[in-house]
């Protein structure tokens, strides 16, 4: 990955090669064992169905409690950024006059902004899966997580452009978590949005990560577009009737990714620290992300496990397991990295390469119990 801000776009395995995949990489993984049950949400549990049809409600009320609390947050970030807004229009938008006169209140201001904005980045994280992986819900990430801007790559760009209080167009910008995480901490490119001014936010005298002033417009316009689309998420994913194919075509898509999210990781600055060429993850660590996609994604299979029991009972149980094998994986480095372990761009490449192998095996198994079951999964 180089320095986009963005994820590259996903690509989907053609069912024939998972299922060969599988035949080579199933079992594989190793790695250290699940330290943690299965089960891991408070909203769902293993399917009752019976006769091996999915049992999908859990995965729709998971979704939907999410989208809930994504919607909430976002009213909450807004909410903050008019204020902020406001006190830079009573200073004529003059960034430096606005923290010579108002640092004391400004200055807490801005950390609600961006506790609120730690807080509220697992609500979208844990429904990922679900909204990436589903084709009709899909534009969503697009729009909030993964599309690119204009800039850096037309093919993946957003789908919207942003309209600033005086009325100028920022043109397909980019997501919109990336948008308003690059606007707190000042990490957008000039090319993508307008940059804060540096101020030392918490008086130690040294100008650290993230202490800048937002560009109050930028900000604004991005809180704003990010609480209308996440509104419309959750209208559509109340929306939203799951199918089989859905929720096969969810995981088939998801699992796999894990280089891509590796990669990113590597390039923050939770492992590259200073010399950090990535432009977004660098707030709330990769990790912690790709746990969290993980944690929907089994929830998700919980859903379907009985119908891939239908087809083959040992291998349905098989696939559950390393799922969760590969979730408590990803936890435990997130665990030993909170705890201040730095791990180099050479492990991040090693541990990148062993999930992806792990997923990729799962991702093969779970794309053959859909072929003998005839459900399809959508390219």
């Amino acid at each position: 990955m180089q320095s986009s801000s963005c994820r590259e776009p996903r690509v989907v395995l053609p069912l024939l090669v998972l299922v060969c995949v599988l035949a080579l990489s199933a079992g594989c993984g190793g790695g250290e064992p699940a330290s943690e049950p299965r089960s891991v949400t408070e909203t769902s549990g293993p399917s009752e169905a019976a006769g091996g049809t999915p049992d999908l409600s859990a995965v729709k009320a998971f979704l939907g409690e999410h989208t809930d609390r994504l919607s909430s947050f976002t009213e909450k970030l807004n909410r903050l950024a008019v204020r902020y807004h406001e006190l830079a229009e009573a200073e004529r938008s003059n960034l430096q006059e606005l923290w010579e006169r108002r640092a004391e209140e400004v200055a807490p201001l801005l950390e609600d902004l961006k506790a609120t904005w730690i807080d509220g980045n697992p609500y979208y994280e844990r429904v990922e899966g679900i909204v990436a992986g589903t084709p009709s819900l899909a534009e969503y990430d697009v729009i909030i997580d993964a599309g690119s801007s204009a800039v850096e790559d037309p093919e993946s760009a957003v789908p919207f452009d942003l309209t600033l209080p005086d009325g100028s167009v920022l043109e397909q910008p980019g997501n919109l978590f990336n948008l308003t995480e690059g606007a707190l901490w000042n990490t957008l490119p000039e090319e993508v949005g307008r940059p804060g001014t540096r101020a030392d936010l918490d008086g130690d005298g040294a100008l650290e990560f993230g202490e800048a002033l937002p560009d109050p417009a930028l900000l604004l316009a991005a809180s704003e577009t990010f609480e209308e689309y996440a509104q419309e998420l959750d209208a559509a994913g109340e929306a939203w009737q799951p199918t089989p194919s859905d929720a096969f075509t969810a995981m088939v898509v998801m699992v796999p990714t894990m280089s891509e999210y590796f990669g990113q990781w590597k390039t923050s600055r939770f492992v590259s620290g200073d010399s950090a060429s990535y432009e977004a993850f660098n707030v709330v660590s990769r990790l912690s992300d790709i746990r969290d996609i993980l944690t929907g994604l089994e929830v998700i299979y919980e859903g379907i496990e009985q119908a891939v029991a239908g087809a083959d009972e040992q291998r349905a149980a098989q696939t559950g397991q390393e799922l969760s094998d590969l979730r408590s994986f990803i936890a435990q480095l997130y665990e030993r990295e909170q705890a201040g372990k730095r791990f180099t761009p050479e492990q991040a490449d090693t541990l990148g390469t062993e999930a992806q192998e792990r997923a990729t095996a799962i991702a093969g198994q779970v794309s053959q119990a859909a072929a003998q079951l005839g459900v399809e999964i959508e390219q």
